[in-house]
């Protein structure tokens, strides 16, 4: 069975000497950027090198490696960020986004605003990946935290934290879909529990938290993605007496299209998952294409442009919208790509695998060992979606040869993982730099607020998963 998408080389040291070299690293990431206010994408070049070296990555692969885990964080998160930022600009700038709020607050009331955008976004967040549908609702939730003020975490908790369950626990995403086969877990079953687990967790650990926190930590609303256009350019539409606001439908629709084209690849990629369609059939193939987030992205783009853009300013000015709504999300995209590729040096020094490998010979519950070993590899190098495949191919021959598990005990194993790998996000977690730089967060609030929250929605979802298992 294959354990990993590429086969490092042997670590060059044992477990012990690894974990000390990780510690060092983040300690010294975390000196750099908070003590002595180094740039944070300046601090993470320096510290994957300084990493690379400590753990003796030949010398000759030091830059491939550097350079591979971030051009695939890249590769990954640029396309959907920049197409999420012009869409969400465009959506704040012709009205789209105060008329979603003003529908969602109408609707659920003035002191449930955030339980409204959390539920907004635990819809919108069941087929699109996280960094994507938290850069399409960023304008939503900037709008709603200028209107009934408060700290913007209030706001923002809620809904990212949405979007950080569903992509944890709940298929079609990419983890658990791969984790449940790689352990031999229902789909379906899967589907259920992991709904049954994740909105009792979202309520616990984001919505109630993200309220409690935004109490504690005044974090104003971020102006960069209210752009700095002139009055023609780029004055929201509900600023400006000449501009028709556009529909509640319409606004809904632009919002659901890359959620619709999405789910058709997600769902389809379940389907042959579990044997219901063949996948190599050229009709499935074509329909994922559409359905690839970037190219879900890019039609939901240029259908915005037309029924949005177009109708209420002029084709020069929309140029100039998209031009401006990509400036401020420079920094964003390359400080993702040094996180990534920090996590990348970690992965190829071996350090999460011979940790896992260790903590496996403890002699630990399936369930237990399973969160714990997803938890380690999480931290080790950031990918939840990384530490969610590589923990289920790495206990996958522990499970097989465990007797007595039921379906249930193999999905709950499966929720288990993903709960540990979304523990602890830090400094070399791509999303730890998205959430904070567009919240307008330094680190230390980030680590205070957001750390914290991925560490309760992970526990959570992992105690209830275990209380569960001893039922069934």
């Amino acid at each position: 069975m294959l354990l990993v998408a590429d086969a490092a080389p042997e670590p060059a040291y044992g477990s012990g000497v690894l974990l000390a070299i990780a510690a060092a690293a983040v300690a010294l990431l975390l000196l750099l950027i908070v003590r002595l206010r180094i740039h944070a994408f300046v601090a993470l070049v320096l510290v994957s090198f300084l990493t690379a070296l400590a753990t003796k990555i030949a010398p000759g692969d030091i830059v491939t490696v550097m350079t591979d885990g971030f051009g695939s964080t890249l590769a990954s998160v640029a396309l959907l960020v920049g197409l999420g930022a012009m869409i969400g600009r465009l959506l704040e700038v012709t009205g789209g986004a105060q008329v979603l709020a003003d529908t969602l607050i109408g609707r659920f009331g003035e002191d449930r605003a955030p339980l409204a955008l959390g539920v907004a976004s635990l819809l919108f967040g069941f087929p699109i990946f996280f960094d994507a549908g938290l850069v399409v609702m960023l304008p939503i939730i900037f709008s709603v935290a200028r209107r009934f003020g408060g700290s913007v975490i209030r706001y923002a908790f809620p809904a990212a934290g949405a979007f950080a369950v569903m992509h944890a626990f709940v298929p079609p995403h990419p983890g658990p879909v791969a984790a449940a086969d790689l352990v031999g877990a229902n789909i379906g079953l899967l589907l259920f529990v992991g709904l049954l687990v994740g909105l009792p967790t979202w309520y616990l650990a984001s919505y109630l938290y993200g309220v409690w926190a935004g109490s504690r930590y005044m974090v104003d609303v971020p102006d960069f993605l209210s752009g700095a256009d002139g009055p023609t350019e780029g004055a929201p539409a509900q600023d400006r007496p000449d501009v028709n606001l556009p529909s509640f439908g319409l606004v809904l629709t632009v919002l659901l299209l890359p959620m619709l084209l999405i789910f058709i690849d997600t769902g389809l990629n379940t389907l042959a998952t579990t044997g219901t369609v063949d996948g190599d059939a050229t009709w499935v193939a074509a329909l994922q294409v559409i359905g690839k987030t970037p190219i879900a992205l890019l039609i939901t783009t240029l259908v915005a442009t037309v029924v949005l853009g177009w109708p209420r300013r002029s084709r020069a000015d929309v140029e100039t919208i998209f031009n401006d709504s990509l400036a401020p999300v420079c920094a964003i995209i390359l400080i993702t790509g040094a996180g990534g590729m920090f996590g990348g040096v970690l992965r190829a020094s071996g350090i999460g695998e011979a940790l896992a490998g260790t903590l496996q010979e403890t002699g630990l519950p399936v369930i237990v060992a399973a969160f714990a070993v997803s938890a380690i590899l999480r931290v080790a190098q950031g990918s939840a979606t990384v530490a969610l495949t590589t923990t289920a191919g790495l206990m996958a021959p522990t499970i097989a040869a465990t007797s007595g598990l039921s379906p249930m005990d193999l999905t709950l194993v499966v929720i288990a993982i993903a709960g540990g790998a979304t523990v602890l996000s830090h400094v070399n977690d791509s999303g730890f730099w998205l959430v904070g730089r567009f919240l307008g967060m330094d680190e230390k609030t980030t680590l205070k607020t957001w750390t914290v929250m991925e560490t309760l929605i992970g526990t959570i979802g992992f105690v209830l998963a275990f209380l569960l298992s001893l039922v069934f």
